[in-house]
Formats: structure tokens, sequence, C-alpha cells
């Protein structure tokens, strides 16, 4: 019983680490990256479509991004969906595929970034946390009914803990490494 409480509790912190992954990744770091585009949705004929359905996403080189519809009657939309959204970069198009040059990051917008991927590492952690509390909440509820002993309930709160320090301990190493690339460029 208190295994699968367990279980779960890892599952979902592994779940938050992946969400923490996903959005380092959509932060723009001076290099370019397919992964900018992820939350990039364009209207195409009336429907909001990811961008990464409508067309090919190349990096051809460091601070290049190309992309290639799959439809050029899509090329305007995606124009405007890329203005639209927070990236900041203005795109190029030559007619069949749109280009976006990535800029030199300036020391504020650097400075900038980093105090926003230290803040999404926070909520990581605070996700973390509330997981770690979820499931002590639910193995004190067992042994109230009997359930499960108090020496197991030591034992299984034991080991929450070390999952969650565990999956602490990745977001923070996340965070170095996202940190020295956002500096280093």
């Amino acid at each position: 019983m208190a295994k699968e409480l367990i279980a779960e509790a890892e599952a979902n912190m592994k779940k938050t680490v992946e969400v923490v992954k996903k959005e380092f990744a959509s932060l723009r770091a001076g290099r370019a990256t397919p992964a900018l585009l992820d939350k990039i949705t364009v209207n195409y004929y009336g429907t909001p479509t990811p961008l990464n359905q409508l067309a090919n996403i190349s990096v051809p080189e460091a601070r290049l991004l190309v992309i290639q519809p799959w439809d050029k009657s899509a090329l305007p939309e995606i124009e405007k969906a890329i203005l639209k959204s927070d990236l900041g970069i203005t795109p190029t198009s030559d007619g069949t595929v749109v280009r976006l040059q990535i800029p030199q990051l300036t020391k504020e917008r650097r400075a900038e970034l980093v105090k926003v991927i230290k803040k999404k590492a926070e909520e990581g952690r605070v996700a973390i946390r509330n997981v770690r509390r979820d499931a002590n909440d639910a193995l004190k509820a067992k042994e109230k009914k009997g359930e499960i002993s108090e020496d197991e309930l030591k034992r299984s709160q034991d080991e929450v803990q070390k999952i969650t320090d565990k999956y602490i301990k990745e977001i923070d190493t996340l965070l170095q490494n996202k940190e020295q690339e956002i500096m280093s460029i």
C-alpha cells in the first residue's frame, strides 16, 4: 500500500522535472533551437495549430532558425503568430521560408533570463514539495486507519524524503546548467 503511494509520488516528481526541462528549453539563450517555437500557435484556417505541426523547423546556423511551411499559404499567419509571441524576434520571409535571426543577448537581458529561470526552478521545487506533502498526508491517513504500522509510516516518509531530495537536486542541476548556458554566450 505504502509502496504504491511512494511510486505515485515519484512519478509525479519526475513529471515536474520534465516540465521544468521543457520550460528551460523554451527560453531563449542566444542560441537557436526549435524548442523556442514550441509555445507558438498559428491560426491555420480558423484553428489554432502548433507551429511545429505546420512546418519544418531547422537550425542551419547557431543563430538562425528556418521555418519551412508545408502549406505556403500559411506563411503570413506564421509570421503574424511569431510577431504576436513573446520571443521579441522579427521574422523575415522570402515567400517560401521564414527566417528568424536570433540576436546576441545583452547583459541586462541575460540577467533578466537568469531571474526567470530561477523563478521557474523554484516553482518546480515547490511542486515537488507539494507532492511530498500529499504523499506524507496520505501515508499518515493510512496509519490512522490502521492500514500501515507506525514503523512503516516512518520508513515510508524517509523514502519519500529521499526521493524529494533527489528530484530537487535534479532541478538545481538543470538550473545551474541553464544559468551557465545563458551567461556564457
